[in-house]
């Protein structure tokens, strides 16, 4: 999820364990602190793009590494808090020792809960979280929710809000009111999605058995989750479509894009064709343009911008691989405001084509 989802999802969990145990604002505080520190690691270098991309999400949202750093983070503030209790009780003459015990257990509690929230959360978007770490290096990605959702946030930011200006057990009572909204959000975008893929299943199935899918990806479209693009992977193509709950049952209608398995073989023994498209878990492109050729991540975008693009090789005498692999992604020359328009009208019902695709005079498929 975005760092505001995170920093508010780490301050609300914060605020809900040591809420009574110390001043709200600074469990807020400190919880906003921790719940950004696992995305730290997107600002290590690992050499070129296509790591970079691959090993985010790794050692730092890992349960195993974070449930063993949890033990230092929560020894050093109940160090601070509690160094800190006690200048203020020698100031004011007060006779009470400082629990450093039962302080450091608080903390490792809040600390613990607010890494582990961190990963369970990314790892409830497509992009691909390696919780297993260091056991397995299987990135999970459920895809139930986009990385920005207003829906998700805003309720975690209201009720830090209510607990920040109000004393008592009223504000916190505000902040877990907060926290049972979101994760109820977050129940609620596991509910659609399988409901939306259980319909797609349907009508894939009804196309008969000669037609081969290879795997099914359901995901929500930007910000929301009242519209949902859905891709079939095929031997020879995949397809792109879009379900909106206003839909109301109707089938989806696909547009069908190429693939090029004879261009996948020249370039498999590549290390970057190797990782995305295992780190893609099979959604994922290969093509060539201007001699140019590279491998794009489908779950993450929709026709004909996509985010992570990596060109991995080009065309001289004979197949030259690129080293290192150059980022080639992005959605820079979108336009934002058609695409909003877009996504308004489609999620209303209307049967519309995104922008850009029109252009691409893509095959379009029968439901």
């Amino acid at each position: 999820m975005d760092s505001l989802s995170q920093l508010a999802l780490g301050a609300a969990v914060s605020v809900a364990v040591m809420g009574r145990r110390t001043a709200v604002w600074k469990a807020a505080l400190w919880g906003g602190v921790l719940g950004t520190l696992p995305d730290l690691d997107a600002l290590i270098d690992h050499g070129n793009p296509v790591l970079n991309m691959v090993l985010h999400r790794a050692e730092t949202h890992a349960l195993f590494w974070q449930s063993l750093a949890a033990l230092p983070l929560a020894a050093g503030l109940a160090w601070w808090t509690d160094r800190q209790r006690s200048t203020a009780a020698m100031a004011t003459a007060a006779a009470s020792v400082p629990a450093g015990k039962s302080s450091f257990r608080a903390w490792l509690l809040t600390v613990w809960l607010v890494l582990v929230t961190h990963a369970l959360l990314d790892a409830m978007t497509v992009y691909g979280t390696q919780l297993a770490l260091p056991f397995s290096s299987q990135p999970f990605g459920l895809g139930s929710i986009f990385i920005i959702d207003p829906l998700y946030t805003l309720p975690l930011l209201a009720g830090l809000a209510v607990a920040l200006l109000r004393r008592g057990s009223s504000g916190t009572n505000w902040n877990l009111a907060g926290l049972v909204l979101s994760t109820a959000y977050l129940g609620w975008s596991a509910g659609v999605q399988h409901h939306v893929a259980g319909l797609v299943q349907a009508q894939l199935a009804g196309r008969g058995a000669g037609v081969t899918a290879e795997r099914v990806l359901v995901t929500p479209t930007a910000f929301n989750t009242a519209l949902w693009r859905i891709v079939v992977m095929h031997p020879t193509h995949y397809e792109e479509g879009f379900y909106a709950l206003a839909d109301r049952g109707r089938a989806v209608r696909f547009n069908a894009y190429p693939l090029d398995p004879g261009l996948v073989r020249e370039v498999h023994g590549l290390d970057a064709v190797q990782r995305i498209a295992a780190f893609s878990r099979g959604f994922y492109r290969v093509d060539e343009r201007a001699s140019v050729v590279r491998i794009t991540d489908l779950r993450m975008g929709q026709e004909p911008g996509y985010v992570f693009s990596f060109a991995v090789a080009r065309r001289g005498s004979a197949l030259q691989a690129l080293e290192p692999p150059a980022a080639v992604g992005g959605r820079g020359d979108l336009d934002l405001a058609a695409g909003l328009r877009w996504l308004w009208a489609r999620a209303g019902g209307q049967d519309l084509d995104p922008p850009g695709v029109g252009a691409q005079a893509p095959e379009r498929r029968a439901p």
